[in-house]
């Protein structure tokens, strides 16, 4: 097009949906029921509920501002240049995070399928960072086309799945097989799955390439939000009912594939190993694209160092899709399922509370919904922040230490390199 906007509005319902379902139930369904036990269904559904509205903020915001960039744009537009700094540090952590989750998942589905050692599975993670790696750097990191064919294909075979468990229907097997669980702990499972709903964000880094957003982009997202939080809530019962609670938590890095394999047989295992490799692999590789992007969009605002902007004759920032690839892989073959799930999770209801807040006081006549929001948000962080410390105090206490250093050494660090 002479405009030079490409993405139409069923392609971006697509692309928000897919951002969100990508990689996101493949690898919460365990982590979530060991939380919340029987209320994992309940927990996806307040996620679900801040998501919704954290949609409805971005979008607003983006029409608002009319310019691609998310959250740091937001923040940059109102004059706080040193908030949106450390705020994209935060981003630029959650989504490294993100893409080792994803990794992590593509590894442990396609060696499970045929028995793969633990060896196997880091070769594979590791392998499909750096495979990203480079299709990102030859400039292949936003396929747009491709990621609706295969987004199309993962709805497709998780409403499957999800339709022939609840024709099992057993409300017993959602507490089968692990601890009884108070209907609080819904708030608890609520906060170590959140990551399962940051993919949306993702599509405010593309506003400029929309077609009429001031139109179609609100009603995308949260249109595309209200079926992600259906789909999850669906899956989460549907599975539990093949497997029992216990089964999904006992086989929770495979979970959806040991599901399948239950009631479709041999085809339901190969057809749910090819949705998880194809819906990770896109994942990581449009996370890894929109995430160098947003670095060198920050570096070139001197909030983070010029060596973030430097771009290779692709126009890709390369040195960002290194660093980041590289790390996040290693983080794959390193770190524990639930423990990268939930230092993810805090740093994007970090970011949906940060963003509601400025909606809520930037929109004047719609901040009710913003500040329900703001307050679902802090709830969820503060329930996220206990559980931590109750049980994964190493990881939030590293996490803590970046978040200190994303505010108060960021910006002596760049005043000392001369790039602030």
């Amino acid at each position: 097009m002479s405009s030079g906007k490409s993405i139409g509005p069923v392609r971006a319902w697509a692309l928000a949906a897919g951002g969100m379902v990508g990689g996101g139930i493949y690898i919460s369904l365990g982590v979530v029921i060991e939380a919340a036990g029987s209320w994992a269904w309940l927990s996806f559904a307040i996620a679900g509920l801040a998501a919704l509205i954290s949609a409805y903020s971005y979008g607003t915001l983006s029409n608002q501002f009319g310019r691609s960039g998310g959250a740091f744009e937001f923040l940059e537009e109102m004059d706080h240049p040193g908030i949106a700094g450390s705020l994209s540090w935060l981003l630029i952590i959650g989504y490294t995070l993100t893409i080792s989750v994803y990794a992590y998942a593509f590894g442990h589905y396609i060696a499970h399928s045929f028995g793969g050692s633990e060896m196997i599975i880091r070769a594979l993670a590791l392998g499909i960072a750096v495979l990203m790696i480079g299709l990102n750097l030859m400039g292949a990191g936003k396929l747009t086309g491709v990621e609706v064919v295969i987004v199309t294909g993962n709805l497709l075979i998780l409403v499957v799945l999800a339709v022939m468990g609840m024709l099992e229907w057993n409300p017993a097997a959602l507490g089968d097989g692990v601890p009884a669980k108070p209907i609080s702990a819904a708030f608890i499972g609520a906060a170590v799955i959140f990551i399962s709903y940051e993919g949306f964000q993702l599509l405010a880094y593309e506003y400029n390439d929309l077609v009429e957003p001031k139109k179609f982009f609100v009603p995308v997202l949260v249109s595309a939000s209200i079926f992600v939080v259906a789909i999850y809530v669906a899956v989460t019962l549907g599975a539990t009912m093949i497997l029992g609670a216990g089964g999904v938590v006992d086989g929770k890095e495979v979970a959806l594939s040991n599901a399948a394999e239950r009631i479709l047989g041999l085809p339901g295992l190969i057809g749910m190993t090819v949705a998880a490799a194809f819906a990770t692999s896109a994942a990581i590789n449009s996370t890894l694209f929109s995430t160098a992007k947003l670095a060198a969009r920050i570096a070139k605002d001197k909030e983070l160092p010029k060596f973030w902007g430097h771009k290779n004759g692709n126009d890709i920032p390369d040195r960002a899709v290194i660093t980041l690839g590289v790390i996040a892989g290693i983080l794959a073959i390193t770190g524990s399922l639930s423990s990268l799930v939930e230092a993810a999770s805090l740093v994007f209801v970090t970011t949906f509370g940060v963003v509601n807040y400025v909606c809520a006081r930037t929109m004047a006549g719609r901040n009710m919904i913003a500040w329900s929001g703001t307050f679902l948000c802090v709830t969820i962080g503060i329930v996220l922040v206990y559980h931590l410390a109750n049980s994964r105090l190493v990881p939030l206490m590293i996490l803590a230490v970046l978040i200190l250093v994303s505010i108060f050494l960021r910006p002596l660090m760049l005043s000392h390199r001369g790039d602030h």
